[in-house]
């Protein structure tokens, strides 16, 4: 009876020992990524006058995708895709790609960053309906999809000049996490170059 008992205590050790393992194991590596790409070259001389001065109010990200995870949809299941994150929020990384997008493509414009001091003629308000990878089917390659409703308001009375939603559709080449980032990478762009030509044209 008692050899029983110093088996069993035995076998139980090693179970504990195991588990414990388990817990100390490292967890499989996660690589981050970015969207928007770098600053380009301005294409506006700095200090050129003439340009409409526009304040860029601070941009509204849906709860589930402000974060750094990548979001993917099929159907009504929603899930991060798994082993990747941006490497800064989502919300910080659009707000620097869309200054980066004013900075090289408006002629007639001036993005103000909330960071700057100064008031502008007009606010650009900006709120992100969708940013997300959808599927059409588990396993299949996604298609990114980017909507943002976008508000040019008159200062200081915040009137409503003009207002459109803007939508944006990129397939991934492959259901790899790679593919589906410069899928991301392509309709942030794509979106941002329309924002900028909008407001170019309803503030300018």
């Amino acid at each position: 009876m008692i050899r029983s008992s110093i088996k069993l205590a035995i076998a139980v050790a090693g179970v504990v020992a195991l588990t414990g393992c388990a817990l100390l194991s490292s967890p499989p590596p996660v690589q981050t990524y970015r969207f928007g790409g770098p600053a380009a070259a301005s294409a506006v001389a700095e200090g050129q006058s003439g340009l409409r001065q526009v304040n860029l109010s601070r941009i509204q990200f849906p709860e589930a995708v402000e974060g750094d995870k990548l979001l993917g949809v099929t159907g009504t299941e929603t899930a991060y895709i798994k082993g990747a994150r941006w490497v800064s929020p989502a919300s910080d990384l659009y707000i620097e790609s869309l200054e980066n997008a004013f900075s090289a493509q408006a002629t007639r414009v001036r993005l103000i960053g909330p960071r700057e001091l100064i008031r502008g003629e007009h606010s650009l308000d900006i709120d992100v309906r969708a940013f997300e990878a959808r599927y059409d089917a588990p396993g299949a390659a996604p298609t990114v999809v980017v909507t943002a409703r976008a508000r040019l308001l008159a200062l200081p009375d915040r009137t409503v000049a003009a207002e459109r939603t803007f939508t944006v559709q990129q397939p991934a080449e492959a259901n790899r996490v790679s593919a589906i980032v410069e899928a991301f990478d392509i309709a942030t762009r794509d979106l941002n170059t329309q924002i900028v030509a909008w407001t170019d044209a309803g503030a300018g």
